[in-house]
This record gives C-alpha cells, structure tokens and sequence, in this order.
C-alpha cells in the first residue's frame, strides 16, 4: 500500500511541476501572471516583477542569428516603442543565448534604442516558453504583471493585434 500511495504522490509532483507546451511553443497562457524573474539589462539596471508594476511591459525575446527578428525588430523599434515609451511602457529586447557584446552589437545594428538585456543561458525564455522552442517572441503584461497577449514570429496581423492591446492597455 505504501508504495502505491508513493508512486501516486510522485505521478502527482511530476504532473504539477511539468509545464505543458501549447502549439505555438509556449508553457504560460494570457490570463496568467506572469512567472517571478530578474535579469540585468546591458545598461546594468536590474528588472524584476515588481520593478514592472504599473507599467505595461513587452518582453520581446529575440537573437542575432534569427532572421524573422531582425524583420520585427524594426517595426518594434518605430510602430512599438517609439510611439508608446513616453506612456507607462517598457518594451525591453532578451537577446537568447549569447553574449553581451553580440547583443550591444546587435542593437546598435539593427538601429534599436529600446533597453535590451542577455538571457544568457535561456532560463528566462523558458519561463515562458519550451527549452527547444523558437524566437521570435513578444509578451505583453499588464500593469498587474498578468499576460495579456503572446506572439510568435513576426505575422503583420498579430503584430497589430499586439499594438491593438498595448493601446488598450496603456488607457486601464
């Protein structure tokens, strides 16, 4: 009977602590808040939840070496960040997996003045999304911190869509 009642409670840790990729690759779903971080943008300002409150927030996870980000990230730099960042907004790049200078020189290059920060290792991407997921990647928070709309890739309509919802946003 022990052993019985020791495999069920371990079927049960596994299944609470396992996160479930939805189609598009993500393990968090709108509604949600938005899981406990902190990591260090390349200006050395550190972010957190609780630094973001009040404000609402795109993370935009993004890589050199992707091309579909180096589309976005022009359209996020003047249709995005250049419109709302006088508002209560952040929208801040996670350069996946490489260094903090490739990141810098990525940002320089592709001509973004948004804030970007290193996810070095990928454990912040995979807050949010599976560990052999893709970027590009957009999550808007609420001033509450919840998630209120996911992206993936760079589609003009959901782009908009996005752009649709942060407006909204900014006026709750």
């Amino acid at each position: 009977m022990r052993k019985i009642i020791s495999f069920i409670l371990v079927a049960i840790s596994i299944n609470l602590t396992a996160q479930e990729v939805d189609d598009r690759g993500y393990v968090v779903r709108v509604g949600q808040r938005a899981p406990q971080f902190e990591f260090h943008l390349l200006t050395g300002d550190t972010i957190t939840n609780d630094v973001l409150k009040g404000k609402v927030v795109v993370l935009q996870f993004t890589a050199s070496w992707c091309g579909v980000c180096r589309k976005e990230m022009p359209a996020l730099e003047s249709e995005v960040w250049q419109r709302f960042k006088d508002k209560d907004f952040l929208l801040i790049g996670l350069d996946l997996k490489e260094e903090e200078f490739t990141a810098k020189q990525f940002a320089e290059n592709m001509g973004v003045t948004y804030p970007m920060a290193c996810d070095f290792d990928g454990k912040l991407f995979e807050l949010f999304a599976g560990p052999k997921q893709g970027v590009t990647r957009n999550i808007v928070l609420n001033k509450n911190g919840e998630i209120v709309f996911l992206t993936r890739l760079y589609e003009r309509d959901e782009f908009e869509q996005m752009i649709l919802v942060i407006d909204e946003e900014l006026k709750k």
